[in-house]
């Protein structure tokens, strides 16, 4: 039997025993620091001379990075370290010493780590991300199964699309051309009229040739579908849902989030009520024509810009004075720490000189942004700068939405359609909507969007028999695992991405 990182608080002043990997090593004549990590956290475990003899000490000293190896000894608390814990060793077993490790702590271009994408798991900001990943699926499932849904699930092999695009990934399905499911929406609307309330969980597809930090071609989503609902319903369930998730992964990943450097603040402003706008409304404030609470979308972004080069004159300097204390000379320790630092520094550089770039970019695409069009991730971003929550924006037009999308009452150019957008630039992380239940607008819907009829029998059926009005959306797991843990790229926010050029390990 053996005990957990995770369970040292409750293990202050005893005697433990943990299993696990060398995340990372140093050692001095008389001490050896392990980075040590079990799967469940990481702590700083350290090896004494005095403490466990020559024999022991030169065992240690032999490990590698990602050796795996039993550690016994007494559990310290330290505020300085991960966890606020360490472990003083007097005992040790080796597993394995392992081979060269390929990742080490230093830069690696995103092709080497995607290549090693198995690897690549082990690092505590990649552990992070999927812990927290794993506490927005418990807490999606908790959510909704305390709120009388039932799960149910949709078909991955489809005979046709849901939102009427050609971008599918078609498969032969025993000599019939079938699709892989961009969305279980259509089936949960069938399922919602048996249940009342439903929702689906599971993997969908898209074969956009895409390559940006939102698209991946295999992701999860999580689809609830509602009878008896209008989109105002939907709303305020969109706006509970969300607040829940975010406070409980708060409460839940302290230590994860803290991994990862996130303003857990800006999470917290869920609690706020958040904007609904309606689109026509929404292009003026991206515009920069009205604003919010004396905020203006443009005059920020602005500012923003002329933050970002004052910020960036910052870091070089700092990169700077560290790399003159490096080469006055320094300790091994301190050197290791300027080290660190500079590394950090340098994908803070990075980041800033991204925004440089493209900050003018986005305010020249809001300032000319076209009524009727669909917001770009640049649109997205200047958008919600004005929020600190996220906002709804509802009512869109109706040429640039799906043709499930019921209309607005007296006005047949828009639709009751409704996007959540995250704030800090995360962009659209749910997409929703009261649906048609007029069988000949539905039907004409189809026929404008190109689809064939035949293939929509059944969906139309849910108008022929019972029809009641009912609503929905679809949250996309991997954008709030982005946003949540306050990172770039959807690639670090699913085990082992599927994206466009992307197909191995």
């Amino acid at each position: 039997m053996h005990q957990y990182v995770r369970q040292f608080a409750q293990w202050e002043g005893k005697e433990v025993t943990v299993k696990g990997w060398v995340a990372n090593i140093r050692d001095s004549k008389t001490n050896i620091f392990i980075v040590f990590r079990d799967g469940s956290g990481f702590a700083q475990c350290v090896v004494s001379l005095d403490t466990v003899g020559e024999t022991l000490f030169e065992l240690a000293k032999s490990l590698t990075q990602e050796s795996s190896l039993r550690l016994s000894g007494t559990v310290v608390k330290d505020e300085k370290q991960i966890g606020g814990y360490e472990m003083h060793v007097s005992d040790l077993e080796v597993y394995q010493i392992a081979t060269e490790y390929p990742i080490t702590p230093k830069d690696h271009g995103v092709k080497f780590l995607s290549d090693n994408r198995h690897l690549w798991l082990r690092s505590q900001r990649q552990w992070a991300i999927m812990r927290i990943r794993n506490e927005i699926i418990m807490s999606i499932h908790t959510y909704f199964q305390d709120h009388g849904f039932i799960q149910m699930d949709s078909p991955i092999f489809t005979g046709n699309a849901v939102e009427g695009t050609t971008d599918l990934f078609e498969t032969d399905f025993f000599g019939q051309p079938a699709f892989l499911a961009q969305s279980g929406q259509l089936y949960g609307e069938a399922m919602a009229m048996a249940q009342g309330k439903i929702y689906t969980f599971g993997p969908t597809f898209r074969a956009e040739k895409s390559d940006t930090p939102r698209h991946l071609s295999e992701f999860w989503m999580i689809e609830p579908e509602m009878a008896f609902y209008n989109n105002e319903m939907n709303m305020d369930l969109i706006e509970d849902f969300i607040r829940y998730i975010v406070t409980r992964v708060i409460d839940s990943c302290k230590l994860e989030l803290q991994a990862l450097d996130r303003d857990v603040s800006k999470l917290e402003n869920v609690k706020l009520a958040f904007a609904r706008v309606p689109y026509e409304e929404a292009i003026k404030i991206l515009r920069g024509d009205v604003e919010v609470d004396g905020k203006n979308a443009i005059k920020l972004q602005e500012t923003d810009l002329e933050k970002a080069k004052t910020d960036l004159e910052t870091k070089a300097a700092e990169i700077a004075d560290r790399e003159k204390s490096i080469a006055s000379g320094v300790s091994k320790g301190e050197r290791k720490y300027h080290e660190t630092k500079i590394l950090q520094l340098r994908k803070d550089i990075a980041d800033l000189e991204e925004q440089i770039r493209n900050i003018p970019k986005w305010i020249e695409s809001a300032k000319n942004f076209s009524d009727g069009n669909d917001f770009g991730n640049s649109d997205e971003t200047v958008l919600t700068r004005v929020f600190d929550a996220p906002v709804m924006v509802y009512n869109w037009p109706t040429k640039i939405k799906a043709f499930y999308m019921k209309e607005v009452e007296g006005d047949p150019h828009h639709v009751k359609g409704v996007d959540l957008l995250a704030p800090d630039g995360y962009g659209e992380i749910i997409g929703g909507s009261e649906r048609e239940t007029d069988l000949d607008i539905l039907m004409r819907k189809v026929e404008e969007h190109h689809l064939p009829m035949e293939s929509f029998e059944w969906y139309l059926d849910l108008r022929r028999f019972g029809s009641v009005p009912h609503a929905g959306f679809g949250l996309g797991l991997e954008r709030m695992v982005r946003w949540i843990s306050g990172i770039h790229h959807l690639r670090e926010t699913i085990p082992f991405p599927r994206r466009y050029g992307r197909l191995f390990p």
